[in-house]
């Protein structure tokens, strides 16, 4: 039996208490596999570690305990083969929108010449529909502007993995339709592989082929895994004429109201 692009073993955090000592933990034992080219969402209440859990996956936080195995190599430390978007789009306020990307491209292929990467850089700006921005510092973007230059710039260094934190939290319900409908688009045209933090239970029905359930902290863990089972071709639009989605969004709600709480074993 091959092995998932991704492995997660074993995965704890804890923090020193007052006395010193480590704390209970934020979660612990969390385990599970994402396959290359699958989009994984994870919802859970807030508090129970989802954010430092992607921050370990991206390589800026250690674990406590357990392995992280990505594409047969262990995870230690930042790369450039995981791509991050965060809530907050973490622009270099001096630079165009252009410039931030060209940033991460020129890090990721040093023999470009500056023409190569502009052209690069350019090409995943219109594919996020930022053609008409590329000279535009962030003080002069939207939220949702800001945040498609953040995913164009993601995507523009070609990672083997997606790491998404909450990344259209803060936007208005348009925008953030408009922003997943292009994230889909982008997602489709290149088979990335995506892990995503959502609160939203729509949004993750949208865009996931699987969805990780995490009860509550402390020693939050993943306690149920819903699959996805919906036409890969779905869209807000066509989202609720499907027979199913009924049954997968009462599914996330009950978890979330009535069971995040409970610490004994969750039927899948």
């Amino acid at each position: 039996m091959s092995r998932p692009f991704l492995e997660v073993e074993g995965l704890a955090k804890h923090y020193p208490g007052r006395d010193g000592r480590p704390g209970a933990p934020v979660f612990e034992n969390v385990t599970f596999g994402i396959e290359r080219g699958e989009f994984v969402c994870v919802i859970g209440h807030s508090g129970c570690g989802k954010t430092t859990i992607l921050n370990i996956l991206a390589g800026i936080d250690a674990p406590s305990a357990g392995t992280i195995i990505m594409d047969g190599r262990e995870v230690a430390g930042p790369s450039l083969d995981r791509g991050v978007v965060f809530q907050a789009h973490a622009l270099l306020p001096w630079m165009t929108a252009l410039q931030n990307v060209e940033f991460g491209v020129r890090s990721r292929w040093p023999a470009y010449t500056q023409r190569e990467v502009r052209s690069h850089s350019v090409r995943y700006l219109e594919m996020v529909g930022l053609g008409h921005a590329l000279d535009k510092k962030p003080a002069e973007l939207s939220g949702g502007m800001k945040q498609r230059v953040g995913i164009a710039r993601a995507f523009a260094i070609q990672p083997k993995m997606l790491l998404l934190d909450e990344p259209f939290g803060a936007l208005d319900a348009l925008t953030r339709g408009t922003i997943q409908d292009e994230l889909l688009a982008i997602v489709r045209a290149t088979g990335q592989t995506v892990f995503m933090i959502t609160h939203d239970v729509d949004e993750a029905i949208l865009l996931a082929d699987r969805i990780l359930l995490m009860s509550t902290g402390p020693r939050a863990r993943i306690a149920e895994t819903v699959a996805v089972d919906l036409p890969r071709s779905r869209t807000r639009a066509s989202l609720h004429h499907e027979a199913r989605y009924y049954e997968i969004r009462n599914r996330l709600v009950d978890f979330l109201v009535d069971k995040a709480a409970k610490k004994e074993p969750v039927a899948s």
